[in-house]
């Protein structure tokens, strides 16, 4: 069974459609069994539609690392026995 971190991992090949059918099957198992990786994924396609109807914004380098830093870290918070 596939594991969050792994499953984080290929979150960006999944949303642009690079993975293979076989690894798009173990990634949709997992999120049937996982409410905090669900999460993620509705997020991430909120935001996606979000971005798309508007204008780009360039983040700055050190923004966007602080940013990641955060989530990161209040995802550990909220969900400590996340896999």
């Amino acid at each position: 069974m596939m594991k969050c971190q792994e499953m984080l991992a290929a979150l960006g090949d999944y949303v642009d459609g690079e993975l293979t059918p076989e690894f798009c099957a173990e990634f949709e198992k997992h999120m049937a069994g996982c409410d905090p990786c669900v999460i993620v994924i509705d997020n991430l396609r909120n935001t996606i539609r979000a971005y798309s109807a508007g204008v780009p914004y360039e983040v700055p380098p050190e923004l966007h690392q602080q940013l990641c830093g955060m989530l990161k870290e209040a995802w550990r918070r909220k969900f400590p026995n996340a896999t």
